[in-house]
Formats: C-alpha cells, structure tokens, sequence
C-alpha cells in the first residue's frame, strides 16, 4: 500500500513566499501505478479499485512504466464535478464499471508524481515534482491531466471564490521546497464546506440494506444526527461493516450477539429535520466516517466515506 501525503485543515488561505496553490476537486483521491505490465489503482484506503474504473487504467497503460501518480478522479457532468457520479462509479461492479465507463468517464487530476520511469522522486521539492508531472501528462491530454497550479495568492484566492460553481471545493497549499509528506499532514486545505470526522452511532433500515447513518459531530452538544440517503457503494460499504460486527458477536456467543450491530441491535430514536422521530440501530463500538456538512439544522450531514483507517 503506498501512503500518500494529506492535508491540514486551515480558516484562512496561507500568503507567504514558497507557496503553491492548487484547486482541490470535489472526488475520490487515487493513485495510479503503471508497473512494467499492467496499471492498479489505489484507493486512499489501499483498496484496489482497477475494475471499477477501466477507462482510467486504459489511458495509464499509456505512462511510462514503473510510473506511480497521487490524484483525485472526477466526473463531470453538466458542466461541473459530481460527487455523487464518481460515488457510483467506485461503486461499480466488474460487469457494470465498462458500460458507465461510457456513459459517465472519469477524469484523472493528478497533483504529484511519486515515482518517474522506476526512479523514486518523493523526495526531490514540489517544485521539481510538478514540473515533471506537467512535462508526462500534457502530451498524453485526457483523462488524465495536471491540475492547475499558480505561485500567485491573489488568483488563488480568485480560484477559491469563482470555482466552486465548477465543483471546486477549496484550495490545497504546498511548500514548492517541500518533498513529498507521506502519510503526514503536510499540506494545507482551505474548504468552503466543513468536512470532519464523525462517530457513526447507528443506522436506519436494515442491517442488509443501510438507508442512513446516525452520526454524531464535534460540536458542543454533540446531538446525533441523521445523515442524507446513502449512496450505493456506500450502503454496501456500511452493510459488511455491521454483517463483520455480527459475526463477531456471534463467535462471542449469543449474549454478545444480542447487543451486536446485526439485527437484533439495540434500537433508539432520534429527531431528524423533516421526518420526526427516525427509529435506528445503534453500533456500539461507533464506527468513524468523514462527513460533510454546511449547518447542524441543513442539509443533513452527507456521508463521504467511512473512516476505515481510524
């Protein structure tokens, strides 16, 4: 599994020299490895996510090999990046990821490269990385692209106010001396949408078919809330999570089993904007998921993924 470089969140867009501005696009992060035969994409858990997305790993095959990219992929639609879209297209089945290939392709923004022609470039600065990214990519073109970069603050602040019509979601800071922060949170964030972690203490619908997660924010009351529906990929995401609970509780007998997450959790209820009172089964330990969310009151909080690595 290769470990890739992360981001502190700030509140403020950081102005100093030695700074790189980049757009952060509204996806699932990746990254590509081109070995001498073939191409696997990673996911940022280390899932390999290769059959879901074969438009991508057909255009890789066009990298030089031993060649490995950190990036987001995305997928437009109607002029913007959709979140939801590329959600489904990791969601895909081995038999279904070809025919959305064609109805909705991705695109790759790749923002470094970690290995160039089997030499290991982690360690050289930024700088030199993007410069190399950029000399790769540009004469291959779509799907797979650079993202913009400017050294400049005041674009980079026009970019954070302009493009989020586009799906943009903020801005990502780099140090154009800095080698690259495997596995750290080296680089900086800047969001328009508050996006934390979160304790999932439940669920709604079944232990087969997870509809929504009750989760808790920290915030100071700490009241839980519903989420919005689930997409697919993460209902079946959310559906093995609890079904490995209920397995284990049933190896630590029935008793254990009965206060498990499987169907026969314990159940509350909780207050959800809309609906009222929402009945949910409750995961005790919580699980963690990386929610988004711009109040407490609306929208609800919408689940990108569940925090695997917590």
């Amino acid at each position: 599994m290769i470990k890739v470089a992360l981001a502190a969140p700030v509140r403020t867009l950081p102005v100093a020299a030695g700074l790189a501005y980049e757009p952060k696009f509204d996806g699932h992060r990746m990254v590509i490895v081109r070995t001498g035969r073939d191409v696997q994409l990673q996911a940022r858990s280390g899932r390999i996510v290769t059959s879901a997305f074969p438009d991508l790993a057909a255009a890789a095959l066009h990298l030089p090999a031993d060649t490995v990219l950190d990036g987001e992929v995305v997928v437009w639609h109607e002029g913007r990046t959709d979140f939801a879209l590329v959600q489904r297209r990791a969601a895909a089945t081995a038999a279904r990821a070809p025919v959305l290939a064609q109805t909705l392709p991705a695109s790759y923004a790749a923002f470094d490269v970690l290995e160039l022609s089997g030499v290991d470039v982690r360690g050289r600065p930024y700088e030199r990385r993007r410069a190399l990214l950029v000399d790769l990519l540009l004469p291959l073109g779509p799907p797979l692209q650079p993202v913009p970069m400017t050294t400049d603050p005041e674009l980079a602040a026009t970019w954070y106010e302009t493009l989020p019509a586009s799906g943009i979601e903020g801005i990502v800071v780099k140090r154009l001396d800095q080698t690259y922060p495997a596995g750290r949170r080296g680089w900086q964030k800047l969001r328009h949408t508050e996006v934390r972690d979160a304790a999932v203490v439940g669920y709604t619908g079944t232990p087969r078919r997870p509809l929504a997660l009750v989760v808790v924010v920290p915030v100071e009351d700490e009241t839980p809330l519903v989420s919005s529906p689930l997409s697919a990929g993460l209902r079946a995401e959310v559906a093995a999570a609890v079904a490995a609970r209920a397995g284990s509780a049933g190896e630590a007998g029935a008793a254990g089993a009965r206060e498990g997450a499987g169907a026969g959790a314990a159940t509350r209820t909780v207050t959800a904007i809309g609906f009222g009172e929402v009945v949910y089964r409750t995961l005790d330990p919580p699980l963690a998921a990386e929610v988004r969310y711009t109040s407490l009151r609306h929208p609800p909080p919408e689940v990108l993924r569940l925090r695997t690595d917590l």
